[in-house]
């Protein structure tokens, strides 16, 4: 049999070769496995092994990446935050020039949006999911920053009654939002949901200031 017979090397097809990933590449994969895997169960439900099997990595290189479960999990926490804070930026500015009660409503929107995709994630803190102390942690700074640029977006002064407000429009908007999720995200009850968390912003003010 000739070489030609046989077939030349250029001719076998390629085997498939598995890329190694960077740094940041595996850590992303990481990252989305714990989200994906933390969507779906609480922070006890879930265990590294899950999440490594989900990422095709090993249970090492995710501690060596991230430390611990829990420093993952709040890094994940972080990064949910984070793209919801942008998207809600973005919706903001692209309403151009209206009013605080339609800016608050559309950062209402994006909110509910984000619940309905994933409410036994969002629920899970809110109904006995225990979170490790970093997430916590995490969890209050971001409240701080939402209380601040609703703050700054409304435009009120830092006065006594404000302060209770604002922080007290986030508690009632938790509670609102977890009464939906228990009612299984009922698209038609959306819009009830966000007018009453309006009202109940408006009532705590005492009007809109901007």
């Amino acid at each position: 049999m000739s070489r030609n017979d046989r077939g030349s090397h250029d001719d076998v097809a390629p085997q498939h070769v598995r890329r190694r990933m960077d740094v940041e590449e595996r850590k992303t994969a990481i990252l989305n496995a714990a989200r994906e895997a933390f969507t779906g169960g609480s922070y006890s439900d879930v265990s590294v092994a899950t999440i490594a099997r989900r990422a095709a990595t090993s249970q090492a290189l995710i501690f060596h990446y991230f430390g611990s479960k829990a420093q993952l999990y709040a890094e994940v926490v972080r990064s949910e935050i984070e793209q919801l804070a942008a998207a809600q930026r973005s919706a903001i500015n692209a309403l151009g020039n209206v009013s605080a009660r339609d800016r608050v409503r559309e950062t209402l929107l994006v909110y509910v949006a984000y619940i309905a995709e994933h409410p036994q994630g969002w629920a899970s803190p809110l109904v006995g999911g225990m979170e490790p102390p970093e997430a916590v942690a995490v969890r209050r700074e971001a409240r701080k920053r939402y209380v601040d640029a609703l703050r700054d977006l409304l435009g009120v002064e830092s006065w006594p009654r404000h302060e209770y407000a604002l922080w007290g429009y986030f508690g009632f908007l938790d509670a609102a939002c977890l009464a939906w999720v228990n009612a299984g995200c009922p698209d038609d009850d959306r819009y009830p949901l966000i007018d009453a968390c309006l009202g109940a912003l408006e009532g705590a003010l005492g009007d809109w200031t901007r």
